[in-house]
Order: C-alpha cells, then sequence, then structure tokens
C-alpha cells in the first residue's frame, strides 16, 4: 500500500466582486502551510476592494499559526478596509471563540452572508 502524505499547500483563489474581494481557503491552516500561504495571501489583499470576505467553508484545520495569519490579513487590507470570515467549520468556529478572535473579526456563517449584510449595510 502507498504511503500517504499531507500537503502542505493550501488552496487559495480570489475573486473580485464589485468592490468586494472574496478568498477562499482550502486545507490545513497550520505551521507546515503557514509561510508559502503567507506570502499567497499578501499577494491576494493587494488591490481588494474595501470589503474582504475570507471563506473558511474549504478549512479541515487551523491551529495558531493560521490564527496568526488571518489576524496579520486584516492588518494588510488597505486602510479604511474591512475583512470579515466566513462560513468557518465548527471546530474553527470554536476556536474564534476560545481565542477571543471573533470578537475581532466578524464571522458569518457562509459566504453569501456576509456579502448580502454588506451590501444592505452599504445601502443604507
Amino acid at each position: 500500500m502507498p504511503s500517504r502524505t499531507a500537503s502542505s499547500e493550501v488552496g487559495l483563489s480570489r475573486e473580485q466582486r464589485g468592490d468586494r474581494t472574496v478568498i477562499a481557503l482550502d486545507g490545513e491552516l497550520d505551521i507546515a502551510s503557514a509561510p508559502s500561504l503567507r506570502e499567497r495571501l499578501h499577494a491576494a489583499l493587494i488591490d481588494t476592494g474595501p470589503y474582504v470576505v475570507i471563506d473558511l467553508s474549504g478549512v479541515a484545520f487551523c491551529d495558531a499559526s493560521g490564527l496568526a495569519l488571518l489576524v496579520d490579513a486584516r492588518r494588510r487590507v488597505r486602510p479604511g478596509g474591512t475583512v470579515v470570515l466566513a462560513a468557518p467549520r465548527p471546530q474553527l468556529l470554536r476556536l474564534l471563540q476560545v481565542t477571543g478572535l471573533d470578537r475581532v473579526f466578524t464571522v458569518y456563517r457562509s459566504t453569501d452572508a456576509a456579502e448580502q449584510l454588506d451590501a444592505r449595510s452599504a445601502a443604507a
């Protein structure tokens, strides 16, 4: 039976939707993936709209290194910009709550909810 090794590569995709940027992560946000993901995430945050949604629905695991990446992403968004987190799995949502990061980030149950609420607040 062939042995299987875990990949330290995390998938990252970026989609521009008007003034909103959706960055979707897929894989494990951990100490093994953090170095390469940091560079790609920084590049994805260049020239974003004022509202950035980080879609966490594809994140299977997250440790302290992954949380640090999310906090760093928040700092790198252009001045006056907003970063929200969307669709974290239960384990990651619990981690955000335990660390207090659910009070630092606005966390939505889905990417659609994050975008709809943003559209309503922009119209107000």
